[in-house]
């Protein structure tokens, strides 16, 4: 049982990993302004799911809920910043 947990733990922070670079990748290879808000997007994804895989400390305790609340607060800063950045780049466009 614990093994399967750690794997899946592993398997959850590996995929956060692989989206920030992901996300790191389009970022500089893109050169549209909405490309580039999604690959922040994408990079901000990969950070919520590292997070929540750090706030793992075993079976028997409770997850650490620090990094669940900074998951939330950053869901809620992360959209805000989203429709911000589109109004002005369509202000951009005009």
């Amino acid at each position: 049982m614990t093994g399967q947990v750690l794997y899946a733990q592993l398997l959850y922070g590996g995929s956060g990993i692989v989206l920030v670079l992901l996300g790191l990748w389009s970022f500089l290879v893109h050169a549209p302004l909405l490309r580039k808000l999604i690959a922040i997007n994408v990079m901000g994804a990969g950070v919520f799911h590292i997070l929540v895989a750090i706030a793992y400390r075993g079976i028997d305790t409770a997850p650490d809920p620090v990094p669940h609340a900074l998951v939330l607060t950053g869901i809620v800063v992360a959209v805000s910043a989203t429709a911000l950045a589109l109004a002005f780049g369509k202000r951009l466009d005009q």
